[in-house]
């Protein structure tokens, strides 16, 4: 048994070599879009990332960034790494986790008490390592996984603690009759504590240890024992999820405030009595488990006191933020704000059981709880948070087809209708709703990314569906098709899976449905809690990697399936093994192969260089307003861990409509001075002017900003309307039609007009805000404009969208890279149908030409999903506006340039071209390469014909973001060919067009 216990520990290492290996080659080697920018931000220098923070990912992060002995520039691949290591450690155990079960089929399962176990035979031995390798690599080759190993996000080192928890129990499993088994347990208890300070979707994993735990302990377990114990651990999960992680810091922060508040006594102090009283309270029930000799209780204290030292690493979170970092999302720096962050207050929640119906109308309000904060040497209620009350008869169980309260119903019931047929105004019937569960929820966002890892996949575009072996390839769109994510692994790694499901439900039931459980909970009850609404901005295919995991193992098994159909054919143990061992190697092998161009990242620095340019857009010392995630996370980035233009302060939109936020803001950071607002703290508290609507008064035509924030800041009668007998009353807007005296004086002394723009100097900038309400978010930025006076250039992202947030100043925006200025002279051609702002040529022309980074934009191997390539398309959209200024301007030779330019450092085979690229051919035409700019044309054209004919299928109705993008490709190309005289052409893609223009 000890040479197989060598063996089996040398191939679980070869095997975490191998993924080791495979994930950093294929390494990002700076911050990836999405969350990676904040995480690996918030780990080099322990700042507070997005709710509920990952505080153990956070300090192993650090740790990691330290080996970059300050060089910044590797802090990001340094922190990526540790996702990989993570991921190469997750498949070790589930290596272990799978030799493990498949000793217990082939030597029949645990030995008895006091009696060695069984040795396997050479043949044995080499089989249960077969099944290791080849279900340990098919997991570390799936997409999903895959996909998490190679950037700083907190879903690798989830399914570490997934795996090694399994692991464990098995562990325990085969040592159960040893008198210190429970050590094993306690163990567990300690990973499952520390997990929650990663990822909570761990727990869900504990009902399938539990059912194991009860059919190891039970000599003779029932089908009613196995329920109870499947309730029981569905109820442990419920405590930890609601009564450890969120629970006891509420009470916690019960005590605070009555300590505090009732008894007079110091901030703190009821923390640490709570701390005492239950440190106290354990110590009693310790001493009850001795007296009793209880070894259960013991075991139960045990574990969790040690959920608890696991759970403890979250006391970070506090502790860091009492220290205003510059990034300090909700600010928790006492125990009240702590819970507000720990339940992700600021996301709102779902119904999960039992809520309203997507038409239901709110009839009421309650108060739902105060919020505290400290004032002088108490806590007082900064607001009442409020819940919507809806009528008994617009609720049903188990909505799926749900009000959020938020969005219109409208606009809900629109997307819902893409999946199941609901009639406006009417309460859908639970048929309709549990349609909507297994269609969307089920179908959509969990069967079709199961089949992603261990099928096939279509494309890397959103919606992208399986890509089955008998899939029809004709007529696809080049995009689709010649995508490197298109991957058809022919369905083997579902058909050998499938077939160690079948062998194992015969071979060992009980442990079949352990792993059964595990698939379960992981997956299809993850969908259940989730209660995904059909809007999402991308995939969530990583939340489902323990499903994929759990099915990793059948397939390991089904190695031993195969051996067994080999037994007709091959007699000897060891030859059946081998052959077996490189049958099943054919599935990692087709999953390596198919999946590398998609995964390799070694190259890609997209994310990161467009985070650079549009910091490098604005001038020194500026106010830059962002929209969330991929356009600020990149910044964040940036400047805490490179320390690229600390100078500039980036604002976050979607953030500047809470108060913790706007508190940050004036505060310094790094070389920014505080913003300049003029409102005062609690005209920006929560609950205060979280929205202003819109009341028309036709006395007043336009509105001075100057003195409207001035009657704001005062809180003024002028602007009060009441809604309802009895509602709330709120400060409004009387017109959406504002004004902004400019000192124009002052504004020249400044020197930040232009030369070529001084006859646009305006004395009164005039703009409509429309009628629509006014968020807390505009009210901060109109604050900032009437504030400033133009001391600190003030910037919005170009990627900002217009109706929501540009506030009517569009024609007061000049463009100066990947961001518009805000500066008080008037575009004389400013047009709503046309892009926003003035073009202000040589300045854009510096930045695109030669101070922009573009690498690996040009290089075909780099693959570029959908994310990475919005930044390109942007440049692409900058590149063309800009010839086209110079062609109006007859400058045909610097157009040329430009495209040119664009041309060269994103061609055709690296960022494939899109519907900006058409709007170079004028450039071309007029640069001397007709010839050059015909051939575009009919490639455009051609790919546009081929996608449209594919889209209007209206089996391909979810795809209508694409729809729309060919559509506005082939306008792109009428609007060039005729501006070149190219009737013929214009007349092709007009023809093209045609059949739309009415829709």
């Amino acid at each position: 048994m000890g040479s197989y216990a060598r063996l089996n520990n040398l191939v679980g290492w070869l095997v975490f070599a191998v993924a080791t290996g495979v994930y950093l080659s294929t390494l990002e080697p700076t911050a990836s879009f999405w969350d990676c920018g904040e995480f690996i931000a918030c780990s080099y220098k322990l700042l507070v990332p997005h709710p509920p923070g990952a505080p153990l990912f956070l300090l192993l992060g650090r740790l990691f960034s330290l080996f970059s002995f300050g060089d910044t520039s590797k802090v990001a691949v340094l922190i990526n790494t540790l996702s990989a290591l993570s991921s190469a450690f997750a498949v070790l155990f589930l290596f272990w986790s799978i030799t493990l079960l498949a000793s217990k089929i082939i030597l029949r399962g645990p030995s008895p008490t006091g009696h060695p176990r069984p040795v396997p035979t050479r043949g044995q031995a080499l089989l249960m390592q077969a099944a290791g390798v080849v279900g340990a690599l098919a997991f570390a080759f799936s997409d999903s996984f895959w996909f998490n190993a190679e950037e700083a996000e907190v879903y690798a080192m989830s399914a570490l603690c997934t795996a090694a928890v399994v692991w464990l129990m098995l562990k325990w499993e085969n040592r159960a009759d040893e008198p210190d088994s429970d050590k094993w347990l306690v163990l567990i208890a300690y990973v499952i504590g520390l997990s929650i300070g990663v990822h909570l979707l761990n727990l869900v994993a504990i009902p399938a240890l539990g059912l194991l735990y009860y059919h190891r302990r039970q000599a003779t377990p029932t089908l009613w024992g196995s329920v109870l114990t499947l309730l029981i651990s569905s109820v442990i999960v419920g405590v930890v999820l609601v009564g450890v992680i969120p629970g006891l810091p509420s009470l916690a922060g019960s005590f605070e405030v009555f300590f505090v508040n009732s008894i007079g006594l110091p901030f703190n102090s009821g923390v640490v009595g709570f701390v005492l009283l239950l440190v106290g309270l354990l110590v009693l029930g310790f001493r009850q488990s001795y007296r009793r000799k209880s070894r259960l209780l013991n075991t139960a204290l045990l574990s969790f006191t040690f959920i608890l030292i696991g759970y403890s690493c979250y006391l970070i979170v506090p502790i860091r933020s009492s220290y205003q970092p510059t990034i300090n999302q909700n600010g928790p720096r006492d125990v009240l704000s702590f819970v507000s962050y720990l339940k992700r207050e600021q996301y709102g929640s779902r119904p999960l059981l039992y809520g309203p119906h997507v038409f239901a109308q709110p009839i009421a309000q309650e108060d739902a709880g105060p919020r505290y904060v400290r004032e002088g040497q108490q806590y007082v209620v900064a607001e009442q948070r409020q819940e919507l009350i809806y009528r008994d008869e617009d609720k049903m169980l188990l909505p799926r087809l749900y009000s959020d309260g938020t969005s219109s119903a409208a606009q809900r019931a629109a997307a819902y209708r893409q999946w199941v047929n609901i009639q406006e105004g009417v309460k859908p019937t639970m048929g309709e709703n549990l349609a909507f569960l297994f269609r969307y929820q089920m179908g959509h966002m969990f069967w079709r990314y199961f089949l992603w890892n261990y099928v096939g996949r279509e494309s890397d575009v959103q919606h992208a569906g399986v890509l089955w072996p008998t899939t029809r390839h004709e007529a696809l769109p080049e995009r689709v098709a010649d995508s490197k994510a298109r991957n058809n692994f022919l369905a083997l790694p579902l058909l050998l899976g499938v077939l160690g499901l079948v062998y194992q439900v015969r071979r060992d039931s009980r442990n079949a449905l352990v792993v059964g459980l595990l698939f379960l909970f992981t997956g299809l009850a993850i969908i259940v809690y989730l209660n995904q609404p059909p809007q999402e901005p991308r995939e969530r295919d990583y939340t489902f990697t323990g499903a994929t995991y759990a099915f990793a193992i059948w397939i390991g098994l089904g190695v031993l399936a195969l051996a067994e159909v080999l037994k007709r054919l091959l007699k000897a143990d060891t030859a059946r093994a081998v052959v077996a061992l490189l049958l099943g190697l054919v599935v990692p092998g087709i999953m390596l192969a198919e999946g590398w161009d998609d995964h390799d990242r070694s190259d890609r620095f997209s994310s990161v260089d467009a985070a650079k340019n549009l910091l490098n857009s604005c001038a020194p010392n500026a106010i830059l307003f962002t929209n969330g995630d991929n356009d600020t996370f990149p910044l964040w980035y940036a400047q805490e861990v490179e320390g690229i233009r600390t100078d500039v302060r980036v604002a976050v939109l979607s953030y500047l409509n809470t108060d913790w936020y706007i508190q940050q803001m004036m505060n310094r950071s790094y070389k920014s001075q505080p913003l300049p607002i003029s409102l005062p703290a609690d005209r920006y508290r929560q609950g205060t002017n979280d929205y202003l609507p819109y009341a028309e008064n036709p006395n007043v035509s336009s509105v001075n900003l100057h003195d409207f924030i001035g009657l704001v800041k005062t809180n003024s009668d002028l602007l009060k309307v009441s809604y309802g007998d009895g509602g709330p009353t709120l400060l409004s807007f009387p017109s959406p039609k504002f004004y902004l005296p400019v000192d124009t004086a002052a504004v020249k002394q400044l020197g930040i007009i232009p030369l070529s723009r001084r006859g646009q100097l305006v004395s009164q900038m005039e703009f409509n805000i429309g009628k629509g309400a006014m968020e807390k978010r505009n009210l901060f930025v109109l604050d900032i404009l009437a504030t400033n006076q133009w001391k600190r250039p003030v910037y919005f992202a170009t990627s900002v969208a217009r109706t929501e947030d540009h506030l009517g100043l569009d024609a007061y925006f000049q463009l100066e890279g990947l961001a518009w200025r805000v500066l008080p002279l008037k575009n004389p051609n400013d047009d709503p149908r046309e892009e926003a702002g003035y073009v202000e040529k040589d300045l854009l022309y510096q930045r695109l030409m030669q101070q922009f980074a573009y690498r690996g934009l040009d290089n075909p191997a780099v693959f570029h999903d959908e994310n990475s390539q919005m930044f390109p398309v942007n440049y692409r959209a900058k590149f063309a506006r800009l010839a086209n200024v110079y062609l109006a301007a007859g400058d045909t030779a610097t157009a040329k340039k430009l495209a040119d330019k664009c041309l060269t450092v994103m061609p055709d085979n690296a960022i494939p071209y899109d519907y900006n690229t058409a709007q170079l051919l004028p450039a071309l035409a007029a640069g001397g390469e007709q010839a050059r700019a015909n051939q575009l044309f009919d490639l455009l054209f051609s790919r546009a014909q081929r996608a449209l004919a594919y889209y209007s299928n209206p089996a391909h109705a979810l795809f209508d973001r694409e729809l729309s993008q060919q559509l506005a490709t082939t306008q792109q190309l009428y609007l060039a060919a005729q501006q070149i005289g190219d009737e013929q052409r214009a007349n092709q893609a007009f023809q093209l067009l045609r059949p739309y223009l009415q829709q």
